[in-house]
């Protein structure tokens, strides 16, 4: 299961988009704690701090323990607001959530043993349909990855969300179907081989009934 990281945080007096503004001009990123029937608190993070998590794999989905000035909050994150230009990270929603509250998240999945799959072997290609599965958990049950497991798959197999293996009270948002997570799909640069070369053929053989042609019309008009 994830565990929580830890991210330091200073408290910040005002809301609104001038002491947004206020507080990124001091070096610092505005970011905002809500949830669990709790009056939001607002806060500001240090950017290096949160650029170094925002480029790890699953932001959305690993539990932070904000440290806010020893107070310590634990979150998810819900959404991270860029500049259009510098693509900086300007503001930072974090849902507070409690023991036995319910959340949604996008995890990520893995797959493994591509070197026992006889579909690959053969020139197929994996067909990734789904990099992250939507599911429904406990914080403390968020899996840091879903792994889908390759072996013995062979061209036209795929991999639902029935073969992937969920831990205790973990469930997918998609309750309806057997959803396909990935497919082993055939290879297609060899079949574009194939098509080319028998068109390049047809080609040649047109040109070559209308210069035989056009000889023909030569000798008939001497």
């Amino acid at each position: 299961m994830a565990e929580a990281i830890t991210i330091a945080a200073q408290p910040r007096e005002r809301a609104g988009k001038g002491a947004a503004r206020a507080t990124r001009r001091a070096g610092k990123v505005p970011a905002v704690i809500y949830g669990n029937n709790i009056d939001p608190e607002m806060i500001s993070l240090d950017p290096l701090e949160l650029n170094r998590e925002l480029h790890r794999t699953g932001f959305f989905s690993r539990i932070f323990e904000v440290d806010i000035a020893g107070k310590k909050e634990r979150v998810l994150a819900r959404d991270v607001q860029f500049h259009p230009v510098t693509d900086r990270p300007m503001h930072v929603d974090f849902l507070r959530f409690g023991a036995n509250t319910r959340l949604h998240v996008d995890v990520a999945v893995v797959f493994v043993n591509e070197d026992k799959c006889p579909g690959l072997k053969r020139g197929g290609v994996l067909n990734i349909v789904r990099h992250t599965v939507e599911l429904i958990c406990k914080a403390d049950s968020i899996p840091e990855s879903l792994v889908a497991n390759l072996e013995g798959l062979d061209i036209g197999d795929g991999i639902h969300i029935s073969h992937i293996t969920l831990p205790e009270g973990v469930a997918p948002a998609i309750t309806d179907r057997d959803f396909t997570v990935a497919t082993i799909a055939a290879p297609t640069v060899a079949v574009a081989e194939d098509e080319v070369k028998p068109a390049g053929e047809a080609a040649a053989a047109a040109a070559g009934d209308k210069t035989a042609e056009a000889g023909k019309e030569g000798k008939e008009g001497a």
